[in-house]
């Protein structure tokens, strides 16, 4: 979570400043220049003191100048920093400003890209299952918006010698700690491709061998591309990669953009399906190696823009559809004509759904009211046919603006990360409860402590991720547990909390 101190502007300048660390290339930095920069929040003080600064000798004036430095180091001594936890909804004081508690998180990394990137997918690699050892290492793809059309490009990008960070603001490391806790940078490594049009969403097709990644095109158009020789050009120098145009468009939307797209392998049948905002969802499949098709007659039924799609976790030909309609379907494949269930899951826009992978009856979806809930198939189905709104096994209205991402984690079936317009990636345990004995130590406690919080908050409620501008999309590592990745309009953050 966030921790305001009191800072004056002085403060502020020096603290503000940014240690960019250039994680590409020599010739990849000329390539693209601007890009690829993780930042470290947590520098050494030396680090801070040598950037930037100019030292003039002058013997005349080095009295009066120890005499200032002893009677500002005696002031800074008798001005504490006041530190209070923030909680989304608190007032900033005249002179606060949000600074990370590094304590909570296990790992803290920002990156900074040429241009901002609505959504990303995290390729899966071989570098093992289950992994926990530090430093880590991850690969991804990502789609810009830039402000030219021509000058949007998909990006593969390693990032590797991901630290630990969690003592990186310590004064002193604990004696146990080992070569995984030193603060090293990290090292970004990239290649892009040519895109034609802003990227609205990107997803790779989950393949042992191969990496064939699906974008959608702000032109209403949907590109496969085959990526493996790209991203296999990360590892082994001396591999040259140009992919200059995709493997296979798929056209029958008509130039209609859209957002929703998710692959499938169950089966080992690799699908793909496409929502756009004509409420159209197209069903394309991949023969054989290279060989896609795409169905000609859509599934429709939504009467409002296709805002998000998730396949079955369990039946290979079973998905589900949400949209700016309110309503969230589940569709058979061999069905076309009609959904087999279907229910108002929101007042408003719903724009995002997660399909539990380890509890397959469960779908969680986030609206643009801020609101995001849980839903039991087995529930829904049972009074489909009954009138009135359904009831959700769970939901919660801790965000106040339109919900843009939520996923299940991919090895603990009641934890999901949630991410908003408010600038919020919160992680959420729904099998934790409040206990009720401990109601009255806990308002007691709440009302004697100095500065209380006025925000309640849900005892699902594990982590708020904050410092990001405007979040886009959030997705855990599907082979690093409780690694998280985040991008924004401000750029990406990699993170490990404490409690993840």
């Amino acid at each position: 979570m966030g921790t305001p101190k009191k800072r004056t502007q002085d403060e502020d300048h020096e603290h503000g400043r940014r240690n960019p660390v250039s994680a590409a290339d020599d010739h990849m930095a000329e390539e693209d220049e601007g890009m690829g920069e993780f930042e470290d929040n947590f520098v050494d003080e030396l680090e801070q003191d040598d950037e930037g600064e100019v030292i003039v000798d002058n013997d005349d004036d080095d009295d009066d100048d120890d005499e200032d430095m002893d009677a500002e180091m005696e002031n800074d001594e008798e001005e504490e920093e006041e530190v209070r936890v923030y909680l989304p909804g608190d007032e900033l004081k005249e002179g606060e400003v949000l600074v990370a508690d590094n304590s909570a998180y296990e790992m803290l990394h920002q990156l900074q890209v040429e241009w901002p990137c609505l959504s990303f997918d995290i390729l899966r690699d071989n570098l093992g299952l289950m992994r926990k050892q530090f430093p880590m290492t991850s690969y991804i793809v990502a789609g810009s918006q830039a402000e030219r059309a021509k000058d949007n490009k998909l990006y593969l990008m390693k990032m590797s010698d991901l630290h630990r960070t969690k003592h990186d603001n310590d004064d002193e490391m604990d004696e146990d700690s080992g070569d995984e806790d030193l603060d090293d940078d990290p090292v970004l490594e990239y290649k892009t491709v040519p895109h034609n049009g802003g990227v609205n969403r990107v997803r790779a097709m989950p393949h042992p061998e191969s990496h064939i990644v699906a974008s959608w095109s702000e032109y209403g158009k949907v590109h496969i591309w085959d990526l493996t020789q790209v991203v296999a050009s990360l590892d082994t120098p001396g591999l040259t990669a140009n992919v200059t145009k995709p493997l296979f468009n798929v056209d029958r939307h008509n130039k209609v953009e859209g957002f929703a797209m998710d692959w499938s392998s169950l089966g080992n049948k690799y699908r793909l399906l496409t929502g756009d905002c004509a409420s159209k969802i197209f069903l394309t499949t991949l023969h054989s190696n290279t060989a896609f098709q795409t169905d000609a007659l859509p599934f429709t039924g939504h009467e409002s823009s296709i805002e998000d799609l998730q396949w079955s976790p369990a039946e290979e030909s079973v998905f589900s559809s949400c949209s700016a309609d309110g309503t969230i379907r589940v569709w058979d494949v061999r069905t076309k004509g009609k959904a087999q269930i279907s229910w108002k899951a929101h007042d408003s826009d719903v724009n995002v759904i997660s399909w539990n992978r380890l509890t397959d009856r469960l779908i969680a979806s986030g609206s643009d009211s801020g609101e995001f809930s849980v839903w039991d198939l087995r529930t829904v189905a049972s009074t489909a046919g009954t009138k009135g709104p359904q009831t959700p096994a769970a939901s919660f209205t801790w965000h106040k603006k339109p919900i843009t991402s939520i996923e299940w984690h991919p090895a603990e079936s009641s934890m999901l990360a949630v991410a908003g317009a408010d600038d919020q990636v919160t992680l959420w345990d729904l099998a934790l409860e409040r206990d009720a004995e401990e109601e009255p130590m806990m308002a007691a406690n709440a009302a004697a402590a100095a500065g209380a919080p006025k925000v309640e908050v849900p005892p699902q409620l594990l982590f708020i991720h904050q410092g990001q501008e405007s979040v886009k999309e959030v997705h855990w590592h599907p082979q690093a547990p409780g690694v998280l990745v985040s991008t924004a309009l401000s750029g990406f953050n990699v993170f490990k909390t404490i409690n993840s």
